[in-house]
């Protein structure tokens, strides 16, 4: 099997499971494609004694079925057995074979896309809190993991369940995208040689899903992996955007709209103006759509600085779905090449700057060791001064609050070479220092610091000016 690439802290709790003395119930969830069931399989596979998976969208009868099919292909018998009237049936036949091949050595049962089984009123979740509670947590040598892609649909029904599964989840992981510096040793480990720059570009469009990047060719640049996974004929993500939304929410209509949304606005919105945007009620529906979309890990919030959690900025966070709505849907052309003369426009330029911000506010571990503060606690937030009639309007890419009384204003821009401050840039970098010093008023030093691919290069306009600086390769650290 295909070695693990990263993911040392899930291993440790998977196989912490392993070496625990009592039964395991673990939960795993995280969004689609991003490797759940081959972790899984990979670390559980000399102990696996069961697995059986959900078919998205079959009835309850259609998953009874491929549960006693996967129960056959469990006992290695050639005969199906008779397929389980209900639920609570199927895991008194289940607790039947288990009795009989439980040692005391530790086994596994895997259920994967859990929600899926769950149909309208089947009853299954009780069914399943039901077997663990008089059965599976008695079974000291026994490991059961749940897995599934809705990850707000965990979240809501298994690990904070109210009724038999209440407080019985022993671990959980959310299983997140690779970081830059992870998609980096996972294309070398698929003899895909790439210099960080083209690895960059490729997390831009594709992010750090594992099952995208599986089908990445050696000997091909980023624009060509994009135009072959992205916009020829039977490209893998051609199709992938509405599956990918309707496979995780049931009504994915106003999941989408909210992504739209976030789309066309690279800095974010505010809940009010996700509301007036998306035409949606200001009540707990809006809520729970925008914790469905956060928890799934497609869209951040932000608190700005020095505002508190009404202020609240919601960003679009997944880069497949900005890349699907900025390039492809809107695609005139179509086949090879397309790609490469997109990516000479304006549209790809003004793109690649909002994409290279939003891989840079999910490696602020990394920045922050690259500026010898990775022991200082800090709290990250971008920050924004729309103006009235009173003078300019300013944005402030990331700001790092320090409780070494600093602050580091972060300007963060995308560039094939050394970014070049001219005295236009400059005077515009000292006018955002001085509104956010008048507005905030903090009683911390203030370090301008530029986060670019190349560096910044030295010209009459930096001395002074900027105090720090971070670059690609820092993102890159593990």
């Amino acid at each position: 099997m295909e070695s693990i690439v990263g993911r040392k802290d899930e291993i440790r709790i998977l196989t912490d499971a392993l070496h625990s003395p009592e039964a395991e119930l673990v939960a795993m969830y995280g969004r689609r494609r991003v490797g759940k069931t081959f972790l899984i399989r990979s670390v559980y596979a000399e102990h696996m004694l069961f697995e059986f998976s959900g078919i998205h969208e079959a009835d309850q009868e259609g998953q009874l079925l491929n549960f006693s099919l996967a129960l056959m292909k469990a006992s290695g018998s050639v005969i199906q057995p008779a397929t389980p009237g209900g639920w609570i049936e199927a895991f008194h036949i289940l607790q039947g074979y288990l009795s009989t091949k439980l040692s005391h050595r530790k086994s596994v049962i895997f259920f994967d896309e859990f929600p899926w089984i769950n149909t309208p009123r089947s009853g299954f979740v009780e069914a399943f809190g039901h077997f663990w509670n008089m059965w599976a947590s008695r079974q000291k040598n026994l490991v059961v993991v749940i897995c599934g892609s809705a990850a707000a649909w965990m979240i809501r029904n298994i690990v904070k369940n109210r009724g038999g599964l209440h407080n019985r989840i022993s671990k959980r992981i959310r299983l997140m995208p690779f970081t830059i510096g992870e998609t980096e040793d996972y294309l070398l480990n698929r003899k895909v040689v790439l210099d960080q720059y083209q690895v960059t570009q490729l997390y831009m469009a594709l992010g750090g899903i594992p099952q995208y990047l599986k089908d990445v060719k050696p000997g091909q640049s980023a624009a060509q992996i994009i135009d072959n996974l992205c916009f020829a004929k039977d490209g893998l993500l051609k199709g992938e955007f509405n599956t990918l939304y309707s496979s995780l929410f049931d009504k994915p209509e106003n999941h989408i709209a909210v992504i739209r949304a976030l789309s066309a606005r690279g800095k974010g919105l505010t809940r009010t103006e996700i509301i007036k945007n998306c035409k949606l009620s200001s009540g707990g529906t809006t809520t729970k759509l925008l914790d469905e979309l956060v928890e799934s890990g497609f869209i951040t919030p932000y608190i700005p600085f020095d505002k508190n959690t009404k202020d609240t900025i919601y960003r679009l966070s997944d880069e497949y779905s900005l890349f699907y709505l900025k390039f492809m849907a809107k695609a005139k052309g179509q086949g090879k090449g397309t790609w490469q003369s997109i990516s000479e426009t304006a549209s790809w330029k003004s793109w690649s700057g909002v994409a290279f911000e939003s891989i840079c506010l999910k490696h602020v571990t990394q920045i922050k060791k690259a500026l010898g503060i990775a022991g200082v606690l800090t709290v990250e937030s971008a920050w924004r001064y729309v103006a009235g009639n009173e003078g300019q309007g300013v944005q402030i890419d990331l700001v790092i609050d320090r409780t070494d009384r600093c602050i580091n204003l972060c300007e963060i821009k995308f560039a094939p070479a050394e970014f070049t401050i001219d005295k236009t840039y400059a005077a515009n970098l000292r006018q955002k220092l001085e509104i956010f010093r008048e507005r905030t008023k903090p009683r911390k030093a203030l370090f301008l610091t530029m986060i670019t691919t190349y560096g910044v290069r030295k010209t009459d306009s930096y001395p002074g000016l900027i105090q720090s600086e971070v670059t690609m390769q820092a993102l890159f650290e593990k």
